[in-house]
């Protein structure tokens, strides 16, 4: 299957279910936008805090190695070896003197370079490679690596602009509000979901379901459609953020605006609401904020929880969601155990993130018989796309369909921008 996308509306109010289905649609996403002048998030500096640290990542479907050299220098590469395309690093993370491939055993040195192979002049003077062979000639295919106050992005692409012109003043502000001490890890929580990638991203943008799917953010005013917040978009719509204040509503309020929706989420009850008092860390009042950047990338700051989403795409059928969960390196043991107590709202079992997979999978399971039907998304209007708006709208799914497009190159005559 190898379908084309033909939009009803150039506003990108109708999109086409074909988009969550076709492998070919997929390839093309693989070479446009993954491998294209885009910047994934890979790691975080504090995941590889000493020289010979590694950790293996994806960009799309593409398998990724991330390593600090001697020096302290950070490196990314492709997961591949360059004799045969075997995975030279299967493990999650590491250290290591070397990258070694188990195959044949060729050996890259932290940076990249190949500086071993096993027989390279023969046994018993038989055999081996050419004698023009060179080794500096078949290093591990290099990214181009930017980090943004401790979190570390990468690009193969030598087009791509540069990863602060990419973001934009926006995303790097909110990247530094978040970021802006160092780090600790404290754990991983991974979910694998029947479903486009792009549903999830979708589902990650879309701050009008959030208080309508998920009961536990309505019953305890973690993020209620009454309350002061707002959603708002980078000037070319490429990623978008949500954010929301603590305490800016009441119960009543609530009760009276959610009354034909979801008047049970009230009748929710903690054995211990503990878990429901935050810390305050800021002046400013936000209780979270949850900024999505193109293509695959959530960060929160949400409560006490502080964490990255990466969707990591499998096929066009199937991806996987991996949690990583930090606080502050100068956290003291009760705020510590107010982010791990936190960590109960994701992953596959959490009180939040298992609605939004499931939410993924039944979109996924009733869009796949007829492609040429489409979604109608105009909560919040239909033509031009503003930069800020509410929480209960669509617009931020518009925008990630216009800038998606634009990538693919595939945008309508007159296409909204």
């Amino acid at each position: 299957m190898n379908r084309r996308i033909e939009w009803q509306r150039d506003d990108y109010s109708r999109v086409p279910y074909v988009v969550y289905h076709d492998e070919g649609i997929f390839e093309q996403e693989r070479e446009k936008i993954f491998a294209g002048r885009t910047w994934s998030y890979l790691a975080l500096e504090a995941e590889l805090p000493e020289p010979g640290d590694f950790k293996t990542s994806f960009m799309g479907d593409i398998p990724i190695l991330v390593s600090r050299d001697r020096d302290g220098a950070v490196h990314a590469f492709v997961n591949r070896c360059a004799h045969r395309g075997a995975l030279v690093r299967r493990e999650a993370r590491g250290n290591a003197k070397n990258h070694t491939c188990i195959y044949h055993r060729w050996c890259f040195a932290l940076d990249g370079q190949l500086v071993g192979v096993p027989f390279r002049n023969g046994v018993a003077g038989r055999d081996g490679l050419p004698a023009d062979f060179k080794l500096a000639d078949h290093g591990l295919q290099r990214l181009r690596v930017s980090s943004l106050n401790g979190v570390i992005f990468g690009t193969l692409s030598a087009e791509a602009e540069s990863l602060e012109d990419y973001l934009g003043p926006e995303v790097c502000e909110h990247i530094a509000r978040i970021y802006h001490k160092p780090v600790r890890l404290l754990g991983y929580q991974r979910q694998r979901m029947t479903g486009n990638w792009k549903l999830y991203v979708e589902n990650s943008r879309d701050n009008y379901h959030a208080s309508l799917l998920h009961a536990f953010l309505t019953a305890f005013g973690m993020g209620r459609a009454t309350q002061k917040g707002g959603q708002a978009m980078d000037a070319r719509h490429r990623h978008t953020w949500t954010f929301d204040y603590a305490n800016s509503d009441s119960d009543e309020a609530a009760k009276a605006a959610y009354a034909s929706a979801t008047p049970d989420a009230f009748k929710l009850k903690l054995r211990d609401p503990s878990f429901l008092k935050m810390r305050p860390e800021r002046n400013d009042g936000l209780r979270g904020l949850i900024m999505n950047v193109f293509p695959c990338t959530i960060f929160v700051h949400s409560g006490n929880a502080i964490a990255i989403r990466q969707v990591r795409p499998k096929s066009a059928g199937e991806h996987e969601l991996v949690f990583t969960l930090v606080g502050y390196a100068d956290d003291d043991e009760d705020m510590t155990e107010r982010r791990l107590l936190a960590a109960n709202m994701s992953g596959p079992a959490g009180y939040v993130a298992m609605e939004d997979g499931e939410a993924v999978e039944i979109v996924s399971a009733a869009t796949r018989t007829q492609l040429d039907a489409t979604s109608l998304i105009e909560m919040g209007g239909k033509g031009p796309l503003p930069r800020e708006f509410g929480r209960g709208t669509d617009l931020s799914l518009r925008g990630f369909w216009s800038n998606y497009a634009q990538f693919m190159g595939i945008e309508p005559a007159g296409g909204v921008r």
